[in-house]
């Protein structure tokens, strides 16, 4: 999905309504270079980028810096570049572009564009959970970079909203390796898992079941006071949830029932939150 449209590089409406045009010359003959106006190079590249040739885009606004480095055109289309190459999906060249605009132009009032469009374009690699999660980690951490430097903005506004998906993401890897192992019969394995949706990821969707197959693992191990703090955990933070249900009816069928024992790490984990 790509960004909503307030989001796009400013200089794209600004400059679209300067209507500045483009004079057409054809030839066959080879001509020798000849340096260009900046603006007629800039609003070139913005048309080619506006027709949907984002490659070219990219290479065009490549130009303008090459051709008048010392322009304040050139600033603006290292950033541009970096949009091309994010709308034609090359996120790699887009994050290098992005990353080196921001090293040379710390101050520019555009700058939280592009801290914002390298969190982007590593939000958008993020994939299924059952594979590799380091991109996932690489956006988390790029988001909450646009947080922390530009907190008042509508980057971070939008960067906060996506850092709860990363982490959901995160925790729901956790989750299907613990799965994997609760299969398998590898309780303590599958324990590890839950513990670290439970401990650290506790704000995300993933928790409930999280605590319900702690219940499950920990029955199955004969660690029966944990067993019942899990449920009653479940219990008391998403009472409404099928994964209570599945948590008491596994505890009622061993004539157990839901109960906390205050010394227990999920006890403990559960109350520096809630």
């Amino acid at each position: 999905m790509k960004l909503h449209p307030i989001l796009r590089p400013a200089g794209i409406a600004v400059l679209a309504a300067l209507g500045l045009s483009l004079a057409g010359c054809s030839s066959t003959k080879p001509k020798p270079y000849v340096e260009h106006p900046v603006d007629q190079l800039y609003n070139s590249a913005l048309d080619t980028l506006n027709s949907g040739q984002y490659q070219k885009a990219a290479k065009d606004f490549d130009d303008v810096e090459r051709e008048h480095p010392y322009s304040v055109w050139a600033t603006k289309a290292e950033l541009m570049a970096a949009f091309a190459y994010y709308e034609g999906n090359k996120y790699d060249d887009a994050i290098l572009a992005a990353q080196r605009y921001t090293q040379l132009h710390p101050g520019d009032k555009d700058v939280a564009y592009a801290y914002y469009l390298i969190a982007i374009c590593y939000y958008e690699q993020i994939t299924d959970v059952q594979r590799d999660q380091k991109i996932t980690a690489q956006a988390l951490a790029a988001l909450r970079e646009v947080v922390r430097r530009f907190p008042d903005t509508a980057y971070a506004r939008d960067a906060r909203l996506k850092i709860d998906l990363a982490r959901d993401h995160l925790a729901g890897k956790e989750m299907s390796v613990g799965r994997y192992y609760l299969d398998r019969g590898d309780y303590t394995a599958a324990i590890n898992r839950f513990r670290v949706v439970v401990v650290r990821y506790q704000t995300t969707t993933q928790v409930p079941e999280a605590l319900e197959r702690l219940t499950e693992c920990y029955l199955a191990l004969g660690i029966v006071d944990e067993a019942r703090t899990a449920a009653a955990v479940l219990g008391a933070n998403y009472p409404a949830s099928t994964w209570y249900r599945h948590a008491y009816t596994l505890l009622t069928g061993r004539n157990l029932t839901p109960k906390a024992d205050k010394g227990s790490w999920i006890s403990r984990a559960f109350t520096s939150v809630f």
